[in-house]
């Protein structure tokens, strides 16, 4: 007779709320409140703060929405690399069934509640984002080509053009800017990534530029990517939107990221080894200040502008 203790069967894992928070991508889902709040708040529109907080709250669950049918798609190649094994799906915290509906819910209700609630306009560019995402980049342009992050780069571009659609109702070329900052900022961001993450790209089968045409080529595209970003970044100065705060964080970050480009240039693959790609990794920390930096500042400029139109009524 078999020991009771040794037939204990252990219990399927119930997923916890953190586990379906995890899936949605939260930290990516923070980049793109933040985004769309700015693109809210600096239009010329006032916007009514219940409309306010609505509109954030949905485009919030789209991008959601969009992380989870990622997550969905990519379980495969998930497993495989060490930064995302421990994903929900890679880990067996959610199944891929529930990670697929949660993912077609929150698109349907998201979308439709924007709509409702900020204009369809809005509405439409946030399915769009979100088919975007899932559909064109994650489907396939990731396993495709080496122009899946330049391509796949305006998904995430999106957020501050749908905000400043939900308070204007159209399209303006600060919104268009605000996207441009995004969409070049995006390649030279996860190419410094790409360069220190060494074999997981190619051990998951991704055709990201350092597999197909090496890390000299990723150096200089790095390179390439930052000179065009800079013109863009420093174009949203001169428009309605831009101002004192963010004209100078713009010439200051902007001479930054170029200064950390050349030296990623520069190097070569025995000195980054030697010093475990210490630049590669301290240009990609800096890069995510950096687009925090360009939206805050357009942030400190608009409360500006409304300082001084209040002080000039009183």
């Amino acid at each position: 007779m078999t020991d009771a203790t040794t037939q204990i069967d252990a219990a399927p894992y119930e997923p916890t709320f953190g586990d379906y928070v995890a899936l949605l991508k939260p930290r990516v889902m923070s980049l793109v409140v933040f985004t769309a709040f700015v693109g809210l708040l600096v239009a010329p529109v006032p916007v009514h703060p219940f409309v306010g907080f609505c509109a954030i709250l949905f485009i919030a669950v789209g991008a959601g929405a969009s992380g989870a049918l990622n997550m969905w798609w990519d379980a495969d190649i998930d497993a495989v690399m060490r930064r995302t094994a421990r994903r929900p799906i890679p880990s067996g915290r959610v199944a891929p069934g529930e990670a697929l509906a949660v993912g077609l819910g929150l698109s349907l209700l998201s979308v439709v509640m924007l709509g409702l609630t900020a204009g369809w306009l809005a509405a439409g560019l946030l399915a769009f984002t979100i088919f975007f995402y899932a559909v064109i980049y994650s489907m396939w342009l990731k396993r495709s080509t080496p122009q899946n992050i330049v391509i796949g780069g305006a998904a995430g571009a999106f957020p501050p053009l749908i905000g400043w659609v939900c308070a204007t109702g159209s399209v303006s070329v600060e919104a268009l800017l605000m996207f441009g900052l995004i969409f070049m900022w995006t390649p030279p961001h996860f190419w410094a990534l790409a360069l220190f993450m060494k074999s997981d790209y190619h051990d998951a089968g991704i055709p990201m530029l350092t597999v197909t045409h090496g890390r000299r080529a990723t150096r200089a595209h790095i390179l390439v990517y930052t000179a065009f970003l800079v013109p863009v970044a420093l174009g949203l100065a001169l428009t309605a939107i831009g101002g004192p705060v963010y004209l100078v964080t713009a010439v200051v970050l902007n001479a930054l990221f170029m200064k950390g480009a050349w030296e990623i240039w520069r190097r070569d693959e025995a000195a980054a080894e030697a010093d475990a790609y210490a630049v590669e990794k301290r240009v990609f920390r800096f890069s995510l200040w950096y687009l925090f930096l360009h939206f805050g500042a357009l942030l400190a400029d608009a409360a500006l502008r409304a300082t001084n139109l209040t002080w000039g009524i009183l």
